[in-house]
């Protein structure tokens, strides 16, 4: 495995890891206790500085998913312009 498919898989993997733990995050009810061993969600906001920090990360987040998400897709790329070439030094 070279290292942009080895890179691509890393990628993927933390987009999927990403993925599942916004998911269990939304499915959980908002009467549900508060998760210990995440702290964007533990403790919950006090004041209005509180809920700013929590906008802030959030939207940080967001920006971070989707930077990942572009670099996965120019990953991708670059791995489907090589494998034609690959496949050309083959035969």
């Amino acid at each position: 495995m070279d290292a942009v498919t080895a890179a691509k898989a890393r990628i993927d993997r933390a987009l999927a890891d990403l993925e599942r733990k916004v998911l269990e995050l939304k499915a959980r009810p908002g009467s549900a206790p508060p998760i210990p061993d995440d702290d964007l969600f533990a403790p919950r906001p006090s004041n209005a500085a509180d809920l700013a920090r929590i906008a802030e990360l959030e939207t940080a987040g967001q920006e971070t998913a989707q930077a990942l998400a572009r670099a996965a897709d120019a990953v991708r790329d670059v791995l489907a312009q090589q494998q034609p070439q690959a496949e050309q030094e083959a035969n």
